[in-house]
């Protein structure tokens, strides 16, 4: 795991922060805690994975998981608790938590989970970034060019998007070629790929 990664620690059991808080350095990462969802959120700040106590005075673990989800912070989530039951682990890991662990846990348990929860957010963090690149290269193509990338996108053949349009086959063509160079995709399965991606063109219903 990388020493670059930061971990935080939401547990109201100062036992347990400081034994996971060790734990998670011993790992080589860095971490931070926090005695309460409160104070978590106090800190304003993103980490790339969260551990959080599922049992704690004032807003609980799924509390946290719920407010997270509302505000669109996408922050791989592994919970502990004391008190586990079926249900309530269901209802954590459909809402998209890494892991749920029921004290006492093996160590080794929770640092693979954040490891995954960690490589989860490293992977969503890349995609962003490559989407980000893409509207990007889209934000260059005039409305023609979109036009065209989304006649394309669906299959449809030179001849027939220049007829649909009232355009050459030739003008089509450069066109064509402009969206390829502009979104710098190398083949035609990739630009189809690159305007699923940014919904192009948009779904009807």
């Amino acid at each position: 795991m990388s020493s670059t990664s930061l971990v935080y620690v939401v547990d109201d059991d100062a036992s347990v922060r400081e034994a996971v808080e060790s734990l998670i350095r011993s790992a080589g990462l860095s971490a931070r805690t926090f005695p309460s969802a409160e104070a978590f959120f106090a800190a304003g700040e993103l980490p790339s994975c969260l551990v959080l106590d599922v049992e704690m005075p004032g807003l609980s673990g799924l509390d946290v998981q719920q407010e997270l989800a509302k505000s669109d912070v996408q922050i791989p989530v592994i919970f502990l608790t004391g008190h586990g039951d079926i249900p309530m682990s269901v209802r954590a890991m459909k809402a998209g938590a890494v892991e749920f662990l029921t004290k006492p846990f093996r160590d080794q348990d929770l640092l693979d989970a954040i490891q995954a929860g960690i490589e989860r957010d490293r992977n969503r963090r890349h995609d962003a970034v490559v989407f980000r690149e893409l509207q990007k290269c889209f934000a260059l193509l005039t409305d023609r060019e979109r036009e065209i990338m989304a006649l394309v996108s669906v299959g449809r053949q030179n001849k027939q998007i220049a007829a649909e349009l009232g355009l050459s086959e030739v003008t089509v063509k450069v066109h064509r070629g402009q969206i390829m160079r502009k979104m710098q995709a190398r083949s035609l399965p990739e630009l189809v790929r690159m305007a699923d991606r940014l919904g192009v063109p948009p779904k009807k219903g």
